[in-house]
């Protein structure tokens, strides 16, 4: 029998009818064993998400603040669900230790996570399955990364074999035994994390969209669904603005090529997007998918800037570029391109980050490489235009370029990587949108 983790958002798990629609996607397929839910999310737009009550409950109560307000908001968010599924539960002896333990400063992490906690006692007692909390089974080290060897080792002595559980997603235990988050919609590490430890054949990951779309909806109009996309896409087009999963999500299943499946609550028949390690293994799971086109997807970003350094005979001075790279490490900055000519080397960077340190980075730069010239021009937004059948289709480029040339719109970075999976073109920040409808246009109209 299949062993399915499926995550839930915080969208999916807003009030008591998405419990219930929940409750409904799991019971339809015994192989969803193991659930990572979310804490409740926003339930119509002037909505708070719980996580953001209890951030700012444990401000004011860091603070001395009197907090019982905003306690008993939060309070009612979680009985109203319990009410709202007919429970006959009450979660007061939890609720009283939080509140002390925010009066004690716990520590933010801690106020977050209980968002994940709460909400996946009340989805354990509804679904009729154990709880485990995730503090008990996932581990950070004494630096705060993610401890691979403690978390396997706890699944092994916590998790039998064929057993179900809910395992809140966001947050695991450092060990001093206190609350870590990961980053924010960090509930998508954890399903990766739990499917990696129980040896999960599919990680579904249940949002309020039916998978990931080729470009942002926000700029285009009903965008298409990608049905079929490999990790090293995903990680291009999530690193440059995607934002339908975390990041980091792919990598503890990545190891084990182990697909994810992005799924609507809304539209549980919705077959939505796989993610996996050679499209052929997407056909195991839905043998009637077409075939992708050359462009898997687009996705961008503004908000960059380019240092532009030139000095000639540049190729035949040894270490010219890491000395211009060792200027950026010893400001703690990373670069998100490297284009070069034969006299002249390009940094891309977050303009945020550089503009604090544009002055000291000039001065150590000027005295480190004695530059011919050298300037910076921000204002930049990067595309990336991904696609894994990019490489074996004459034209693409030319495709792109064109595309943008008939948009009215001036190109002012190209770089591409010898595995030809992605093109990166940069434009100015203002020309972002009308760039990527063009592009997307070209490809997808």
């Amino acid at each position: 029998m299949q062993t399915k983790v499926a995550k839930f958002g915080g969208t999916s798990l807003a009030d008591a009818r998405q419990f219930q629609k929940v409750a409904q996607i799991i019971k339809a397929d015994p192989a969803r064993r193991f659930i990572v839910p979310s804490a409740p999310g926003k339930r119509s737009e002037g909505d708070i998400k719980v996580t953001d009550m209890l951030y700012a409950c444990y401000d004011a109560a860091s603070r001395g603040g009197d907090i019982r307000g905003q306690w008993a908001a939060i309070e009612e968010r979680f009985d109203s669900i319990i009410s709202g599924l007919g429970l006959k539960m009450d979660l007061r002896s939890e609720y009283d230790r939080i509140v002390s333990a925010f009066r004690d400063r716990s520590g933010r992490d801690y106020a977050a996570s209980r968002g994940e906690y709460l909400g996946g006692l009340i989805l354990a007692e509804y679904l009729g399955v154990p709880f485990i909390d995730a503090a008990d089974v996932i581990f950070f080290d004494e630096h705060g990364a993610y401890d691979e060897g403690r978390t396997r080792s706890a699944f092994d002595k916590r998790v039998p074999k064929g057993s179900c559980a809910v395992i809140p997603g966001f947050y695991g235990s450092m060990p001093n035994d206190t609350i870590r988050t990961f980053s924010r919609n960090g509930s998508d590490i954890t399903g990766s994390i739990v499917a990696a430890c129980v040896g999960a054949d599919v990680y579904e990951n249940w949002t309020n969209v039916s998978g990931f779309m080729m470009a942002d909806p926000r700029v285009v109009d009903d965008p298409k669904v990608i049905e079929v996309i490999t990790y090293r896409e995903l990680r291009e087009l999530s690193y440059m603005g995607a934002q339908v999963l975390h990041e980091e999500a792919i990598f503890p299943v990545q190891a084990q090529n182990i697909p994810i499946n992005v799924r609507n609550t809304d539209a549980p028949d919705a077959m939505g997007t796989m993610i996996v390690g050679n499209p052929a293994d997407a056909r195991k799971f839905s043998p009637d998918l077409p075939e992708s086109g050359v462009v898997t997807g687009i996705s961008g970003k503004k908000g960059f800037g380019i240092i532009t350094v030139e000095k000639a005979m540049m190729n035949a001075e040894y270490g010219f570029a890491r000395r211009i790279l060792s200027v950026l490490e010893r400001n703690r900055l990373s670069f998100e391109h490297m284009p070069s000519g034969i006299d002249t080397l390009c940094c891309v960077l977050n303009e945020r980050d550089f503009e604090p340190y544009r002055e000291r980075i000039f001065e150590e730069i000027m005295l480190d490489c004695q530059p011919d010239t050298l300037e910076y021009n921000g204002g930049l937004a990067l595309l990336a235009i991904v696609g894994r059948n990019m490489r074996n289709s004459k034209g693409t480029a030319a495709r792109v370029f064109r595309a943008i040339a008939k948009a009215d719109v001036n190109i002012r970075m190209i770089d591409q990587g010898s595995s030809e999976l992605n093109i990166i073109v940069g434009v100015n920040d203002e020309d972002y949108e009308t760039a990527l409808r063009a592009i997307y246009e070209e490809f997808a109209g």
